[in-house]
C-alpha cells in the first residue's frame, strides 16, 4: 500500500510540475539582432524565462531591421503576428501608422496594473517613441546614438594623438587621409548607415533641417532639406575621399563595421549599439562624440537602434505577460547591464545614475559619449527627429543616389538633387494613398 501511494504521489507532483510547464504563456519575440546583440536577447529572455513561471519569451531572428519589419507586416496580414516585434527607428513611422495593428505600450502596462512615469526614462527616447501627447506607443529597448570609433593602433602609427580623436568632420578627413597616406592601414575611414548617421544624425548634430514641417513630427506633408549647402559639401568630401581610395563604403546598413573590426579602416562613425562586436573583435579602439561642422554644431543627436512594438487581437493573458517582461526590462539592473555590456543607452535614469556611480564610464573613456550627446541640449526643431511615413523606402532612395555618387557616376550634388526630388514624390504618394 505503501509503495502504491508512494507511486501516486510521485506521479500526481510530476503531473502537477508538467501542467505548470504547459501553462506557460508563450509570447514570441521578434528580432533583428546579431552577433554580441544576439547574445544578449538571448540572455535576457533565459533570465526572465527563469525569473517565473507563468510566461515564455521565445526570441525569434527575423533578419536585418528591414526585413524584420516587413516579417511583422506580412505575419499581421496573415494574421499571426508575434506578440512582440522589434523594430528599427526608420520603421516608427510606418507602425505608428498602423493604430489598428499595434496596441500602445503604455496601455499594455495599463492592462497588468503597471503605470509609466516617463520622468523616470531618458527623455529623448521616449519622446521618440511617443505620439505628441505624451502617449508612449512603443517600449524602447535597445537605443541608440552615433560616435566615432578610431583604431588606436592605426594612429599611433599614422602619428596620430591617440588620446585626442578627430572632432569636426574636416579634421577626421585629414586624419583619414594621414592615415592612408602613410599606410598605417590601407583604408582611412568608413560608416555604416550613410542615412541615419550622415543625413538624419548630420541634420540634427549641426542643427540644420532635414525636411519641413520639423522633420515630419509636426505633420506627414514633408519634403526633404538635404540638398542644401551643407550637405553637398559633406558628401562631396566622402565621394572625394572614396574616389582617392581613403573612404571605403561597405553597404547600406551595418555592414562597414567588419572593415573597422578588421583593421582594414581606421576611422568608423557607427552605432554605440555597435560596441560588442568591436569589443569581442579583439580591437585597440578608442571613442570619440560624433563629428560636425564649425559653426553649425553640436546640437544634440536622435536615436538610433530600435523599440518594441504589441501586435493587436492577443489575450489578456498575453499582454499581462508581455507587461511583465517591460518591467523586467526595465529593472535598474537589467538597463545597466544591456547599457554596459552593448553600448546601447540605458533607457532608465535610474541606469544611467547606477552605472555612473559604479565609476563604470571613468573605467572605461568614451562611453558616456552617446548619453551625453543625446542629453547635452534641449532639442530644435531641427535635432527632435525624424518621422516619415516611408521612411525606410526614402533611406533606400537615398541609398541608391548615394552609392552611385560613390562608384563616381554622380557628384554629390546631383546625387542630392535627385534624392531629394525622388524621395518628396515618394513621400507624397505615401500620403496620398
Amino acid at each position: 500500500m505503501r509503495l502504491i501511494t508512494a507511486s501516486t504521489m510521485v506521479a500526481a507532483i510530476l503531473g502537477a510540475v508538467a501542467s505548470q510547464a504547459e501553462a506557460a504563456t508563450e509570447l514570441q519575440w521578434w528580432h533583428a539582432m546579431t552577433g554580441a546583440n544576439n547574445e544578449m536577447v538571448e540572455a535576457l529572455a533565459k533570465e526572465f524565462n527563469e525569473s517565473q513561471s507563468n510566461y515564455k519569451i521565445v526570441p525569434v531572428f527575423k533578419g536585418t531591421y528591414p526585413e524584420t519589419l516587413n516579417a511583422g507586416i506580412a505575419a499581421f496580414r496573415s494574421k499571426q503576428p508575434p506578440a512582440i516585434i522589434q523594430v528599427f527607428d526608420a520603421g516608427s513611422g510606418t507602425m505608428m501608422a498602423a493604430e489598428g495593428a499595434i496596441v500602445p505600450a503604455v496601455e499594455v502596462l495599463d492592462k497588468a496594473g503597471y503605470s509609466f512615469d516617463k520622468s523616470q526614462y531618458l527623455p529623448g527616447i521616449v519622446a521618440y517613441y511617443s505620439k505628441p501627447d505624451g502617449t508612449m506607443l512603443s517600449f524602447p529597448y535597445n537605443s541608440s546614438s552615433p560616435i566615432l570609433y578610431y583604431n588606436k593602433d592605426a594612429f599611433k602609427k599614422a602619428g596620430l594623438d591617440v588620446d585626442n580623436p578627430p572632432k569636426t568632420w574636416p579634421e577626421v578627413f585629414e586624419a583619414a587621409k594621414n592615415v592612408k597616406e602613410s599606410g598605417a592601414a590601407p583604408c582611412g575611414m568608413t560608416s555604416t548607415w550613410l542615412t541615419w548617421i550622415q543625413t538624419e544624425n548630420f541634420a540634427a548634430w549641426n542643427n540644420v533641417p532635414y525636411g519641413t514641417n520639423e522633420n515630419g513630427l509636426a505633420g506627414p506633408d514633408v519634403e526633404l532639406k538635404i540638398n542644401a549647402p551643407v550637405y553637398v559639401e559633406h558628401f562631396q568630401a566622402i565621394a572625394d575621399l572614396a574616389k582617392d581610395g581613403v573612404f571605403r563604403y561597405g553597404g547600406r546598413t551595418s555592414e562597414a563595421k567588419q572593415l573597422f573590426t578588421s583593421g582594414e579602416c581606421a576611422i568608423m562613425t557607427e552605432s554605440s549599439g555597435g560596441l560588442g562586436d568591436i569589443v569581442k573583435s579583439g580591437i585597440n579602439y578608442g571613442i570619440g562624440q560624433l563629428p560636425y561642422y564649425e559653426g553649425h554644431g553640436p546640437q544634440n543627436t536622435i536615436p538610433g537602434g530600435a523599440s518594441l512594438w504589441v501586435f493587436g487581437g492577443k489575450s489578456d493573458e498575453e499582454y499581462k505577460g508581455v507587461a511583465e517582461f517591460f518591467n523586467f526590462l526595465s529593472q535598474t539592473k537589467i538597463q545597466a547591464k544591456l547599457h554596459q555590456v552593448s553600448g546601447y543607452l540605458p533607457v532608465t535614469m535610474a541606469a544611467y545614475e547606477e552605472t555612473k556611480k559604479s565609476g563604470f564610464y571613468e573605467k572605461n573613456p568614451g562611453r558616456e559619449t552617446p548619453i551625453l550627446q543625446m542629453m547635452g541640449k534641449a532639442p530644435t526643431e531641427n535635432s527632435k527627429g525624424v518621422r516619415l511615413v516611408n521612411l525606410p523606402q526614402v533611406r533606400d532612395i537615398l541609398n541608391e543616389e548615394f552609392e552611385a555618387m560613390l562608384a563616381g557616376q554622380q557628384d554629390a550634388k546631383a546625387a542630392l538633387d535627385k534624392a531629394v526630388e525622388r524621395a518628396n514624390a515618394a513621400i507624397a504618394a505615401a500620403i496620398s494613398n
